[in-house]
């Protein structure tokens, strides 16, 4: 059994997005990216929490899944290819659903994902204000590359994590 058979078992199913998702995507990232937005400058957070006619726009450049416990959507993913890597564009999980193995979840599904579509490298970024966040890219096997500058995106500076499939970090 997979890990995300796994996760049907405990009430919540992970799936690729479909169209109709489009404005649950976009309420979860406002949901989960609004307690930072005094952190993020105007265009960063308008950036993390885009409307549904964004999120369905964006959904040509990669998958998206959605994690779905209970028939509500209470999280998200999305990934894009940069340069012949996997890149994760965004990830969030509604806060009353943090804790509870969603974003786990959420990653696992990129990995198989990767596996299967024959990727070596997953990236990302993230920022180091939000709490846990490098922690549970860690637990996923995603190191340290770089600390990114606020010039580098739209006024925020953060980090660059990421992992090969094999499990070696560059």
């Amino acid at each position: 059994m997979s890990k995300l058979e796994a996760g049907k078992a405990l009430g919540l199913e992970v799936r690729l997005a479909e169209r109709g998702d489009a404005h649950a995507i976009a309420d979860v990232l406002l949901e989960a990216f609004s307690a930072f937005r005094n952190d993020y400058s105007p265009e960063a957070f308008e950036i993390v929490t885009p409307d549904a006619s964004e999120v369905t726009a964006r959904s040509v450049e990669g998958p998206q899944w959605v994690a779905e416990c209970d028939g509500e959507i209470v999280g998200t993913v999305s990934v894009s290819v940069e340069d012949g890597d996997l890149y994760v564009r965004s990830m969030a999980v509604r806060p009353r659903s943090q804790g509870q193995g969603v974003a786990h979840r959420l990653l696992d599904a990129i990995d198989e994902y990767a596996g299967a579509t024959k990727f070596e490298r997953i990236f990302l970024y993230t920022t180091y204000f939000t709490p846990g966040a490098k922690e549970l890219y860690e637990k996923h096997g995603y190191a340290w590359v770089r600390d990114t500058t606020a010039e580098e995106w739209y006024g925020v500076p953060g980090l660059e994590m990421d992992k090969t499939l094999n499990g070696d970090s560059k």
